[in-house]
């Protein structure tokens, strides 16, 4: 314990066993109670520790719950590698001596006494090291007002405890019996692995047609899905996300819809990975080769996409895995090798890999997997279902690539149980699927987009699908093409990392009954869409642009931890806002959206909005230009502007706070 307490530091994780995550340029509150023995002023400062061992930056923090000594700052590393933070708890004896002084001046009690102990304090102050010759100055003229014996005490006073002289105590702080904590880990990823928008698709269904002559299908390749690239990049995508690309066995294959059995050229789900051309490290031969994949890369990084691939810890019956490692997966006690299952589902076509059994040979060979992919150019990995896999394997691959790769980045699809999802990402994932895809209401959404923002965000980085390819929610089936508006402008903004399934520019809202997920799946069967019909009937693939246009422009929604909601009088229009100031923004300039949404896709709803308008850096204000970043309008708003809101035609505000 030091001389000043400094207790209950955050965000950390696990006391420090493993590191706080951020990214460079994110924002980061530091938390700490600091407090002393009796009545002296204290105060705190979050230091920021650079990965080369020096203080990168000095932030005063402020007391934000007066009278249980919190403390609070917000720091920003600005590279990548393995930074610290710490807590710095001290004396701060112009405080104690301000606040005593004003007290016993105007009652007459101990007054020169109280001006010159003032007199002696900015004396001290002033021979710090780190003053300039501008602020000796101003402390300098504060200690002469302060012994002017000509002048009244009160004036006297009021030269040692002036603005300037705060503002220059406020920057140069005196502090004595300074109280370092423990210094806790923070490790800084690249910018990508907080912002970022995703687009997903089935490379096989780019290009798939029928044989005119035959009627049988022929599966598009990794050439003829390169020329979907354009498209995607023009919509402001960042990441292009491949579904497997591997070879797909023939034994228990799925046939559409999910049913037992084939019909002839069924192509069967890509997850069920292997047969005798190859696993994992290969590439289904209707697909193409590694020529054709190195093509398909180069021309994604020309268009400034990344490329994304998933990674699929299973095997088909036939992957070459089964032959040559029976014992990696499970013997049931009929001899025969355990599919997978999540009862009531089943998963005929692939055999989980069972870690128990031979862990080393299993980690090396999924280790040769992952370089192949990154030696091709893969960037970013979605991994399926890595909570059915054990948390140590994780740890371990996770920390291997990071100190060969540390520019690549894993997307853990969990949709499971909270401690597991957290954990996951403490662990070692950058970013994980979230249950956002099943909040829906006012208050569900407000809650969770709180949760995300706040104490989790220390090591789990959301990333916001309104679908999936496995997943279609009831409120995306009923609501159609409104719902599809809805859910994008919320996963757009709610979240720095957002992204969609190939065919949400067309609302594909049909479910296969009794089901929540999309009829004739693209998992079972090829998908060719019409994307110039796609971009003339609902309007979507506009609202897409728009919403990654807005993301790039505003750095306010490239940040995470940032969000406040603020009342509304509709229970269906949901109103939150993010800021990021100007000393934080990449543009030097304060940055403010408020984001407003109808959450029924049925009903045009009218809400007034209760805007605090502290949070929004416009106290004092009566009025601001509310610019619509959606429509281009620009509107007088005050502290409860009234909306209306059509889900056809205008679901949401997104605007750009711009002072009166």
């Amino acid at each position: 314990m030091g001389r000043i307490p400094v207790i209950e530091v955050g965000p950390i994780v696990e006391g420090g066993r493993w590191p706080t995550k951020a990214v460079a340029g994110e924002v980061i509150p530091v938390r700490a109670t600091v407090f002393r023995e009796g009545h002296d002023a204290v105060a705190a400062t979050a230091v920021l520790v650079g990965p080369d061992g020096t203080d990168h930056s000095h932030v005063r923090m402020v007391d934000v719950s007066p009278g249980n000594d919190r403390y609070e700052a917000w720091v920003q590393p600005d590279a990548v590698g393995n930074w610290s933070f710490r807590v710095e708890g001290w004396s701060d004896p112009y405080g104690t001596w301000s606040h005593d002084a004003v007290l016993k001046v105007h009652a007459d009690v101990d007054t020169e006494l109280m001006l010159d102990e003032g007199a002696l304090v900015l004396e001290r102050a002033a021979a710090a090291p780190a003053m300039t010759a501008a602020h000796r100055q101003v402390l300098g003229d504060a200690v002469l007002g302060l012994r002017d014996v000509a002048r009244p005490p009160v004036a006297r006073l009021a030269a040692g405890i002036s603005p300037e002289v705060r503002a220059v105590l406020a920057e140069v702080p005196l502090r004595d019996a300074v109280s370092p904590s423990a210094a806790y880990p923070l490790t800084v990823h690249r910018p990508r692995a907080l912002y970022g928008s995703w687009y997903e698709f089935f490379p096989r269904s780019e290009g798939a047609h029928q044989d005119p002559n035959t009627g049988e299908w022929i599966s598009g390749t990794l050439r003829t899905a390169a020329e979907r690239l354009p498209g995607i990049a023009e919509m402001g995508f960042d990441v292009v996300y491949l579904t497997p690309i591997h070879p797909i066995g023939t034994t228990n294959r799925k046939g559409r819809n999910n049913t037992l059995g084939t019909e002839p050229g069924d192509p069967g789900s890509p997850y069920g990975i292997g047969a005798a051309d190859g696993g994992h490290d290969a590439i289904h031969a209707d697909l193409g080769t590694f020529d054709d994949f190195d093509a398909f890369v180069a021309r994604a990084r020309a268009l400034g996409l990344e490329v994304a691939l998933d990674l699929a810890l299973q095997a088909s019956p036939d992957h070459p895995w089964v032959t040559e490692h029976p014992e990696w997966f499970t013997t049931r006690a009929d001899g025969t090798i355990a599919y997978a299952e999540n009862p009531p589902k089943k998963y005929q076509d692939i055999y989980p890999l069972n870690f128990d059994n031979d862990p080393a040979g299993i980690y090396t060979a999924i280790r040769d997997v992952l370089g192949v992919w990154i030696d091709h150019g893969v960037t970013l990995f979605r991994v399926d279902n890595p909570h059915t896999k054990p948390l140590p394997f994780w740890e371990r691959i996770l920390a291997d690539v990071a100190a060969d790769h540390p520019d690549v980045i894993f997307l853990s699809e969990a949709f499971t149980r909270p401690a597991m999802m957290r954990t996951l990402a403490t662990v070692g994932f950058h970013q994980s699927y979230t249950y956002f895809t099943w909040r829906h209401t006012k208050d569900e959404l407000a809650e969770y987009f709180t949760e995300v923002a706040g104490d989790s965000a220390a090591v789990m980085r959301p990333s916001f699908w309104p679908t999936t390819h496995d997943i279609l929610t009831p409120y995306m089936q009923q609501g159609g093409a409104a719902a599809f508006a809805i859910r994008a402008v919320l996963a757009a903004t709610g979240s720095p990392t957002w992204g969609i399934y190939s065919g949400y520019e067309l609302a594909e809202h049909v479910a296969r009954p009794g089901a929540e997920e999309q009829i004739d799946n693209e998992k079972y069967e090829y998908k060719p869409r019409d994307w110039e019909r796609a971009r003339e009937q609902y309007g979507l693939t506009a609202l897409l642009t728009a919403l990654n246009r807005i993301r790039r422009d505003h750095p306010a929604l490239q940040q995470l931890r940032n969000i406040r909601i603020h009342p509304t009088s509709d229970d269906a229009t949901l109103c939150y806002s993010k800021r990021v100031r100007a000393e934080h923004s990449p543009t030097g300039r304060e940055d403010v959206v408020i984001v407003v949404v109808n959450l029924d896709p049925f009903t045009t709803r009218d809400s007034l909005l209760h805007l605090d308008l502290a949070a929004l850096g416009l106290d004092g204000q009566d009025a601001f230009a509310a610019h619509d970043e959606l429509s281009g309008e620009t509107y007088s708003w005050g502290a409860n502007p009234f909306v209306r809101l059509d889900p056809w035609g205008r679901p949401a505000h997104i605007i750009h706070v711009r002072p009166a």
